[in-house]
């Protein structure tokens, strides 16, 4: 039931091949065919929204026939294939028409819980939007986007899903790393489902000539299209709103400005709370209905590093973990930019301003409580105490996810001899002198450092056109670093770190006290906080090891190590025995599955909830 379509504007040109496509929401399209398709994974919770079942007795008949139909070799009955029409701001810049150059809407499935559930293939082949790339996507950007995008909704954030991902014969050729060795790499497809993928940038069609790029959306002066969108996207996404604002559309524009503004607020506190960075949080990739969407060089953060950024492409830094708060708020003022005259400027900034701040720390304070198992009292104090965690953190250079999950093993009464073991198992999530020697490796020569800073004190002007002051500052940092690890000695480095763990961990002590004071059965006021923590703190996330172990394995034909992946990450919060569940799982589908968890593990001599190796620290995604 293609609501979309009927709703809101579809071009009429057939025309082939990539163009402008003025006063239309979407364009008719085509997926590509690709030779000898067959199933990397499915995800049969995502699968289930569409009322799809796969039965185990019927194996190879399932593959088969989900290789055939989400691969786009074959369109399903009712489906409209189109791709959408966005602009978007791309790392501050504001881009033009940008739309589905890789991604295919099908159409919408209204599912056995009466949900509406759009379709899309991405990697299907050319759209009016591919501009000069072929619209294809490969097997390493597929399963990471595949399996992130399952792996957020275990951890209860929301995001779009992925049913299915295919790969195939077909090749494409792709220059990884920008360095120029190209390779040929398997074409490959998944299939994406979410209400919506309508994003901020879908109303951007209608900007006019940008003041600094001199670029203007396909649709400029059609503000009879974004009526028709915000009716569309209310009325759809937001009844409850449409209801309550009927007869007054500003009112009505306003509260959905704010809703979503709320949303965005709520969806950046959940990712900062577990570690992950998006990437490339252009206004195209911001959901219209706060989902985390589009998984393209995202990461999880290993060693807490707040100015941690995952996605090799971004030199300065704008898309870092501690920017991505404020990214989000600045891309919903670009939103409010674009509703106008819809939604008069002045009062979606007022909106944005009076609702953006408070909602995300009053988010992130709550999920971090949980975190930490304060789940009696809130007390003012707590923000600090959450902010002194993350700056132990950082001086320990200690992992993320690990850290948070050991500290429901922590108790107000812990013994003098547990408490020197707790100390150990703490310290062993922090970095090695070899890892941090990794890490701040300097990444310039010393000459053109030198260079560098001559150039900044000499000629400013020629200085900002090829470098930043803070990337300069970074890389003095690194330089600073690096030296004083020449004599730093392990045992100096675990005497420091169980320091500041011991004087963040006391402070940690007296408030938990606290909470016992203020409930009169302390025992289970102790099974709560360690349900409660066990719940919020996951033992598993898709590190980029993980991830690339997986891929590795798909692109030498055994995709066993995709679907043991998923599996784990469907159950992200439970210890041995969810790895248990995980093993049995995989035996139902076949002996070889859980064979090869063990073959994984022993192989690279990690486990899956381990810190990552060393090799780790030298990935790079763009």
């Amino acid at each position: 039931d293609n609501l979309a379509l009927r709703s809101l504007p579809v071009d009429a040109s057939e025309e082939d091949g990539p163009r402008t496509v003025p006063g239309a929401c979407f364009a008719r399209v085509r997926p590509s065919p690709v030779q000898n398709p067959r199933l990397v994974a499915m995800s049969l919770p995502a699968l289930a929204l569409l009322g799809l079942e796969a039965p185990a007795a019927d194996a190879a008949a399932v593959e088969a026939e989900a290789a055939l139909f989400f691969s786009g070799n074959r369109v399903p009955e009712g489906a409209e294939p189109a791709a959408h029409c966005y602009c978007g701001h791309q790392f501050g810049s504001f881009a033009g028409q940008l739309g589905d150059g890789a991604a295919m809407y099908l159409g919408e499935v209204l599912g056995p819980g009466g949900e509406r559930w759009e379709i899309q293939l991405k990697g299907a082949g050319v759209t009016p939007f591919s501009r000069q790339a072929d619209g294809r996507k490969v097997l390493r950007s597929s399963i990471r986007e595949f399996l992130c995008s399952e792996a957020m909704f275990h951890l209860g954030i929301p995001t779009t899903r992925a049913g299915t991902c295919v790969t195939s014969d077909s090749k494409v050729v792709r220059d990884i790393f920008y360095d120029g060795n190209p390779k040929n790499e398997r074409c490959t497809v998944v299939l994406r489902i979410a209400s919506t993928f309508i994003r901020f940038g879908s109303f951007e069609i209608f900007k006019p000539p940008d003041e600094y790029t001199g670029r203007k959306g396909p649709s400029v002066d059609r503000n009879d299209i974004r009526i028709q969108m915000l009716d569309y996207v209310i009325s759809t996404f937001y009844p409850e709103i449409q209801e309550a604002y009927s007869d007054n559309t500003i009112q009505r524009n306003a509260a959905f400005f704010k809703e979503i503004t709320k949303r965005t607020a709520r969806l950046v506190a959940e990712w900062q709370c577990v570690g992950f960075c998006h990437g490339v949080l252009n206004t195209d990739n911001m959901s219209i209905v706060g989902l985390t969407i589009d998984y393209g060089p995202f990461g999880f953060m290993d060693r807490y590093d707040p100015e941690h950024v995952c996605n090799g492409s971004d030199n300065t830094g704008r898309y870092a973990y501690n920017k991505q708060p404020e990214i989000c708020k600045w891309n919903l003022g670009k939103l409010g930019e674009a509703l106008v005259p819809e939604l008069p400027l002045e009062i979606s900034q007022l909106i944005l301003e009076e609702e953006y701040d408070a909602e995300f720390e009053k988010h992130y304070l709550q999920k971090m409580r949980k975190k930490l198992g304060l789940i009696q009292l809130e007390l003012e104090e707590d923000s600090k105490l959450v902010s002194e965690l993350l700056e132990t953190m950082h001086l320990t250079a200690g992992d993320f996810t690990n850290i948070f999950y050991l500290l429901s093993s922590f108790s107000v009464d812990i013994d003098p001899s547990k408490f020197e073991d707790f100390l150990e198992e703490l310290t062993s999530q922090c970095a090695s002198v070899e890892e941090l020697k990794v890490a701040f490796k300097p990444q310039m020569d010393p000459r053109q450092l030198s260079m560098m800073l001559m150039l900044a004190q000499s000629n400013p002007q020629l200085f900002a056109l090829i470098g930043t002051k803070a990337n300069i500052n970074k890389e003095l940092e690194r330089v600073e670093q690096f030296s004083k690890l020449q004599q730093l000695t392990a045992d100096d480095l675990l005497s420091r770190n169980k320091r500041h763990w011991k004087e963040w961990l006391e402070k940690y002590r007296v408030r938990l006290q606290k909470e016992v004071e203020s409930v009169g059965n302390a025992d289970a006021w102790k099974t709560d906080r360690v349900k409660v923590m066990n719940s919020n703190n996951p033992k598993y996330i898709l590190r980029n090891y993980i991830a690339q172990n997986a891929i590795e394995a798909a692109e030498n034909g055994d995709f066993s190590e995709v679907r043991n992946v998923l599996k784990l990450l469907e159950h992200p919060f439970q210890e041995a025995e969810g790895f248990q569940e995980v093993k049995e799982d995989a035996q139902e589908e076949g002996a070889a599955a859980t064979a090869a968890v063990c073959a994984q593990e022993t192989r690279s001599r990690q486990s899956y909830c381990s810190k990552p190796p060393l090799w780790a620290s030298e990935l790079c995604v763009t």
